[in-house]
């Protein structure tokens, strides 16, 4: 545990320092909550209508930044090999790099959410759900990019890649997340998708470690 504590605090200091951080996110989410008035007029209506998704796709995207270094810096520097010859397990290693990006993009995003719910018009009523909506769907977009940098971890230019592994698989987190939101606006309960959305978190966080250290090992080989 104390390595893994060390490991994953290593990871926050360097997305710190590389400018990784939770305002590089928090930035970018913000930027496309802004630009959707100009995008598509100024019908609050329509907007508050669209919202639910809208926020939950830009947090996806935001998600994606830095996935591609998530494992390719260590990948360039010789570290996993470190790993893999280390005796901690190389799925809780993985898991660690995923939490400390998570911590510093789907968190922050997920508190953000409601205050850049109100530029969209969304009901007051749904500003809890939306982070809790994303507090919970968050972390299986972050592992289920854990998979696709640990497979196209040894590729150069692999970013365009990770996106269209990651994108499609990302589509049920994101119909479960807009839906709990989108009934919460309209004051309907949404203890279903909430379930959904929280199944969807666990079987990733069963399958993404599992998966992703296996891909790195195939890589070795």
């Amino acid at each position: 545990m104390n390595a893994w504590t060390a490991l994953l605090l290593r990871d926050l200091r360097l997305a710190r320092r590389v400018g990784a951080g939770a305002e590089l996110g928090l930035v970018f989410f913000l930027i496309l909550v802004s630009l959707l008035p100009f995008a598509i007029g100024a019908d609050q209506r329509f907007i508050s209508r669209i919202a639910p998704a809208f926020l939950w796709l830009s947090a996806l995207l935001a998600t994606l930044l830095g996935l591609d270094r998530l494992l390719q810096a260590d990948e360039e520097e010789g570290v996993l090999d470190q790993f893999l010859l280390s005796g901690t397990p190389l799925e809780l290693i993985v898991l660690a790099k995923a939490l400390a990006h998570w911590l510093v993009t789907g968190l922050p995003l997920s508190l953000a959410a409601p205050l850049l719910g109100l530029m969209l018009a969304i009901e007051p009523q749904a500003m809890a759900p939306l982070a809790l909506s994303l507090l919970i769907g968050t972390p299986a977009l972050t592992l289920i990019g854990l998979i696709g940098a640990a497979l196209t971890v040894s590729l150069k230019r692999g970013g365009l890649l990770l996106s269209v592994l990651v994108l499609p698989l990302t589509v049920p987190t994101l119909i479960f997340g807009a839906t709990l939101v989108k009934e919460a606006a309209l004051g309907r309960p949404y203890t279903t998708p909430m379930m959904l959305l929280g199944g969807m978190t666990l079987l990733m966080l069963v399958i993404a470690p599992v998966s992703a250290a296996a891909a790195l090992r195939h890589a070795r080989q």
